[in-house]
């Protein structure tokens, strides 16, 4: 832990939040939304919203439990084993089926150089390659996906940043104005159902809880780095949204592979567009190999626990954790192939809305469970903000998983099912006589 003046202040800690957020899960976006329309701005602020509302749940979950076993841990604090299992089975699921949408975002930007690749089969061959090529990454060993998440931290803000200037430059307020909602179906309901896939670009808030330990007075700075984090987040995808749906139609949008890439062509060239698409594929090689080692640790930490068989894993915190990124790497390609889809957009669209409504779960139980621990805080004011997040925020996930595509709830029930069944095994197994 950083010591005295080496504490980051309330500025570093912000930055920090925010940069964990800003990057791979947007990139491929504009595509899915480009199927709805302008009127998703209004989607960007509800989901931002709620998204608000929830860091301030980990934030003040974070200060209760400093030293928890990351954000899966809170629900067996405040709930119970059985719904902790839930809450943990939960986050293992979002990281070996939800980070599969990264490495088809790569295929995506990766297609702007091999047109070839949009096509159902080679893209799903490509997109299977890649999440190999980053697992053979983590078996080398965690330091060198860490020197390829640094050095594509920065590559990666590039995209976004030169689709904003470029776009408020050469914005067309008939192009935006014409795109307004191309669904089909009302305004009401094209807002509400683009709140599920635009929560993909917030996942991992609860990023500000690894802060509490390095920040300076953390019992104010962690609730101001948590909530001003996502709102520095939200203010860059709404300007990225606004900017990219005023230079290209909708409809446009809908059929790209390389939505930044494809913007920037139109009013900047070929070249930045290349440069564009390759800062992109460069940010989505780097999340996806740090995403496949979260999905590997909550492998190994489930295992170690009881909640998997321990022949699927190394269970020792300091081994290469062989089996457990074997696994992540074989389930991730299974989901690639059951999700296929005519485009690479659809494909996406299709493992991000799953990814989202399994997570709003976990969002759900730790929502609930500082509503019953808030009981633990100093102040009667503490305990009265936290108890309100905690209700807010467990009204708004559960309110995502409602409006989504009811063809989700089939997933999130199976999901349940199986929670509760290994949790059941887990527990049989443990009364056992040795």
């Amino acid at each position: 832990m950083a010591q005295g003046g080496r504490k980051l202040g309330l500025w570093a800690a912000l930055v920090i939040v925010a940069g964990n957020m800003i990057g791979s899960g947007l990139y491929l976006l504009p595509a899915t939304l480009g199927a709805v329309g302008s009127i998703t701005i209004f989607s960007w602020l509800i989901a931002g919203g709620g998204a608000l509302v929830l860091a301030l749940v980990f934030a003040y979950l974070g200060l209760l439990r400093p030293h928890a076993d990351g954000a899966v841990a809170y629900a067996t604090e405040g709930l119970g084993p059985a719904l902790g299992h839930f809450g943990w089975f939960t986050y293992w699921v979002t990281c070996c089926f939800g980070t599969s949408g990264v490495a088809v975002a790569a295929t995506g930007y990766l297609s702007f150089f091999f047109p070839a690749l949009k096509a159902t089969g080679p893209g799903l061959v490509s997109s299977i390659g890649i999440i190999w090529l980053m697992v053979g990454a983590n078996l080398i060993g965690p330091k060198l996906m860490a020197r390829i998440g640094a050095a594509t931290l920065l590559i990666g803000l590039a995209p976004i940043v030169l689709a904003i200037g470029v776009g408020f430059v050469s914005f067309r307020p008939e192009v935006f104005a014409a795109s307004w909602n191309v669904s089909g179906r009302s305004d009401l309901a094209a807002t509400l159902t683009s709140v599920t896939p635009i929560f993909w670009a917030f996942l991992g808030l609860e990023c500000a809880n690894i802060v509490a330990a390095i920040i300076d007075n953390p019992k104010r700075n962690l609730p101001l780095a948590a909530v001003g984090g996502v709102a520095l987040a939200l203010t860059v995808y709404l300007l990225a949204s606004v900017a990219i749906l005023g230079l290209l139609p909708a409809r446009t949008l809908a059929a790209s592979t390389a939505p930044f890439a494809d913007a920037i062509r139109g009013v900047a060239g070929g070249l930045a567009a290349a440069l564009v698409a390759a800062c992109a594929l460069a940010k989505t090689f780097g999340a996806l190999g740090g995403w496949i080692l979260v999905g590997a640790e909550s492998n190994r930490s489930g295992a170690a626990v009881g909640f998997l068989p321990r022949w699927t894993s190394d269970v020792t915190p300091d081994s290469r954790m062989v089996r457990d990124l074997v696994l992540v790497g074989l389930i991730m390609s299974v989901s690639i192939y059951a999700s296929a889809s005519p485009t690479l957009g659809k494909q996406f669209g299709v493992l991000i809305n799953v990814t989202v409504v399994i997570s709003m779960v976990l969002y759900l139980l730790c929502s609930l469970a500082l509503v019953k621990m808030a009981t633990e805080l100093e102040t009667a004011r503490s305990r009265i903000i936290a108890r309100i997040a905690g209700g807010v925020g467990a009204l708004f996930s559960a309110g995502v998983i409602a409006v989504s595509d009811p063809a989700l709830r089939l997933p999130t029930l199976m999901v349940a099912v199986l929670s509760f069944a290994f949790y059941g095994v887990s527990r049989w197994r443990r009364l056992q006589p040795a």
